[in-house]
């Protein structure tokens, strides 16, 4: 089968492409390059330097693809807030292309990747059959992108799944973003030597994801029929790594026997305190279970850094709102 991953380039992306090309299946990727890095894309991968929110670049680009993976997104849930126009057209936009160039090329089916950002600021775990209440442009995005498949799954007859992955982190995922990532960011400021920044108190607590845990669902929500017209949530429940941000800097710091102390700075406005998830519906329906600890993961996160080499924090997307709540690590480029 000629299966499409948009966003290809990027951390889910390049991971899902080279298990799907494992599996046998021609694998054809889309990138505008925007967060990824193109050495991520396995060789075998037919690749497109393109945009995802381009619909006749995509009519081209889904012709005689049987399954949509829809990944590509700026993942900013923070930024959002401060550049709600770029985001939106990476995210919704990319949605609208993506689905209609997918239906007027009879692609059998798509599978879109949403966010717990949809979720807001819900009773923890989050379920998905929750009313979802997102806090920022982003979370309002995925969750109208979702309204969209549905839509147009109802007028034309599209097979569909959706998947809310959860806090996802790993090897190869972009550590020099300063707006997003922050197991990355903490390892690429501590091994220059640079103190971590906590916005606000760092009692937000988050459930962490390992990227590998999350190709195996994705996978069966392609092939099983019970995942068809689904809503599903990918990651572990509060049991598994439900921590406060500053228990992750004290982790990171310990296995990097970093002298920890970190900066902090007012609260980013709109983010959501509390978020982990309930894995049950994934583990019924996916047979989903998380095979990887956080310890691990941090553990292979810093080799990947360090082999790689640490990198300036690269500002590429542009602020569109600054004012006295615009985050100063943003505005003067502090971190």
């Amino acid at each position: 089968m000629k299966i499409l991953i948009t966003g290809v380039a990027g951390f889910l992306g390049c991971w899902l492409s080279q298990a799907i090309v494992e599996k046998g299946d021609d694998v054809y990727g889309v990138d505008n390059l925007l967060g990824g890095y193109k050495g991520n894309v396995p060789k075998e991968v037919k690749f497109y330097q393109a945009d995802a929110s381009d619909l006749n670049q995509m009519k081209k680009i889904t012709k005689n693809i049987g399954v949509v993976y829809h990944l590509a997104a700026a993942p900013h849930p923070g930024l959002s807030v401060f550049s709600p126009w770029i985001v939106a057209k990476h995210n919704y936009m990319t949605t609208v292309a993506t689905v209609t160039a997918a239906i007027q090329n009879r692609v059998q089916k798509v599978v879109f990747t949403s966010s717990m950002d949809r979720y807001g600021e819900n009773k923890t775990p989050f379920t998905e059959d929750m009313e979802p209440k997102p806090k920022d442009p982003y979370g309002i995005c995925k969750l109208a992108s979702e309204a969209f498949i549905e839509n147009m799954s109802e007028a034309h007859s599209l097979s569909y799944s959706i998947a809310v992955p959860h806090n996802i982190i790993g090897a190869k995922q972009k550590y020099d973003d300063p707006y997003r990532s922050v197991a990355s960011i903490f390892i690429n400021r501590m091994l220059q030597g640079k103190q971590p920044i906590i916005y606000g108190d760092g009692k937000q607590k988050r459930t962490f994801s390992d990227v590998r845990d999350c190709v195996e669902p994705l996978i069966k929500m392609m092939e099983l029929p019970e995942a068809e017209g689904q809503i599903i949530n990918i990651g572990p429940g509060p049991e598994n790594n439900f921590i406060t941000i500053i228990e992750l800097a004290k982790l990171i710091a310990k296995k990097l026997d970093f002298d920890l102390n970190p900066i902090f700075v007012p609260d980013r406005p709109q983010e959501v305190r509390y978020a982990t998830c309930s894995d049950s519906k994934a583990r019924k329906i996916l047979g989903y279970r998380p095979r990887h600890s956080l310890s691990d993961t941090i553990d292979e996160m810093i080799e990947y850094i360090k082999t790689r080499g640490t990198r300036p924090f690269s500002y590429h997307l542009g602020l569109e709102i600054i004012n006295e709540k615009t985050p100063k690590t943003w505005r003067e480029r502090l971190i």
